[in-house]
């Protein structure tokens, strides 16, 4: 049937699946084609520089997470989605960050493992599509198979990869989650978006650990994100003290990007932080035990890290706050019972404790 469909039929379509997206939940909904061949030679050199760490993933599966149809045989046409997410006005991440006492976690992690609510959206999204045409193929993915969401998010209309590599929409921001339908509907496709970076430069100064090499390269082995998150063993010591509070994630290239000016606070309640995450100080996280940690984290994007990872991030976090007794005993109660792992940061953090200025 949808075969037979002419291009008027598949105008109304498109637009009627943008109208369902929008009562959703969604912000924005763009349609494109399959056609990545830029973005493949962009991945290939960045694969081949190693820049992207320990994530064996991003190499694995050959050209499918660059070739739609080699993912999912039929398709033509990727619908891509948008939802913003931001969970409080940017000034108040900005105090937080220049709290050295207080944790710093980036804002998309905060609430509900974004992961379960987009799918969920996205599955009602795939069903009225199905329904409306019923021998299409449809099949959606948010993170849970190889897709260069990024580049088709551009591509669909959605906004354009900015010199921080994040995708940027002129009236939004950057604050939001990405989710695709692989779709065998030849729909109307939009235009991509435009880039309005110009010759900012901010995002590349901002960097804590110079991780935006030149502008829309990144090097994730040096990004805080990288190493709080993906990094399984070890992070670098020349990396520690730049990483300052920021326990799970960084956000500065966002908080600096003069286009988020324009971002909104989300609706979504799921979005929001939980637990007083948010405004939660380094010791009081650090003295959480295993099970405290798992509890605190259900159904949170931060339980991924595991517990231990967990621990090794606060006490970089704890070495680079000020001078203080309290740091320094949270510090020794964990030393004894800690993963070989976790001791080599909680020893690096003493010794920072030991070398810094006393605070006044």
């Amino acid at each position: 049937m949808s075969e037979t469909l002419n291009a008027d039929e598949l105008l109304k379509l498109s637009l009627q699946i943008k109208q369902w997206g929008e009562e959703l939940g969604f912000n924005a909904v763009g349609i494109t084609d399959t056609d990545l061949s830029e973005a493949e030679s962009r991945l290939q050199q960045w694969l081949a520089s190693d820049c992207h760490g320990e994530m064996d993933y991003m190499a694995r599966h050959g050209s499918k997470r660059s070739r739609p149809a080699e993912l999912e045989p039929g398709t033509v046409r990727v619908i891509s989605v948008r939802m913003d997410y931001l969970p409080e006005p940017m000034q108040d991440l900005q105090q937080l960050l220049e709290d050295p006492q207080k944790a710093f976690i980036s804002r998309y992690a905060l609430g509900r493992d974004y992961h379960k609510l987009l799918r969920n959206r996205l599955k009602k999204l795939q069903q009225k599509i199905q329904h409306s045409i019923p021998d299409s193929n449809n099949r959606l993915y948010v993170d849970s198979a190889p897709v260069l969401e990024k580049p088709l998010a551009e591509k669909a209309g959605l906004g354009w990869i900015g010199k921080h590599t994040n995708l940027i929409n002129k009236r939004s921001g950057s604050w939001f989650f990405l989710g695709e339908i692989y779709t065998s509907i030849p729909l109307p496709i939009d235009q991509p978006a435009e880039d309005h970076c110009g010759r900012c430069q901010a995002c590349l100064e901002i960097c804590p650990t110079r991780a935006i090499t030149a502008p829309y390269q990144l090097d994730a082995r040096r990004c805080i994100s990288y190493l709080t998150i993906e990094l399984k063993g070890a992070i670098p010591e020349p990396f520690r003290a730049a990483m300052g509070n920021r326990i799970y994630g960084c956000d500065d290239c966002q908080q600096v990007c003069p286009w988020n000016r324009f971002a909104q606070v989300t609706g979504e309640q799921d979005f929001l932080a939980r637990h007083h995450l948010d405004t939660s100080g380094l010791i009081s996280l650090f003295d959480w035990d295993e099970a405290t940690y798992l509890q605190k984290t259900e159904g949170s994007a931060i339980r991924r890290i595991g517990y231990q990872r967990w621990q090794r991030n606060l006490a970089v976090a704890l070495g680079n706050a000020p001078t203080s007794d309290a740091v320094a005993e949270a510090l020794l109660r964990r030393l004894e019972q800690a993963s070989p792992m976790v001791k080599e940061h909680i020893l690096w953090a003493l010794d920072r404790q030991r070398n810094q200025p006393a605070t006044a």
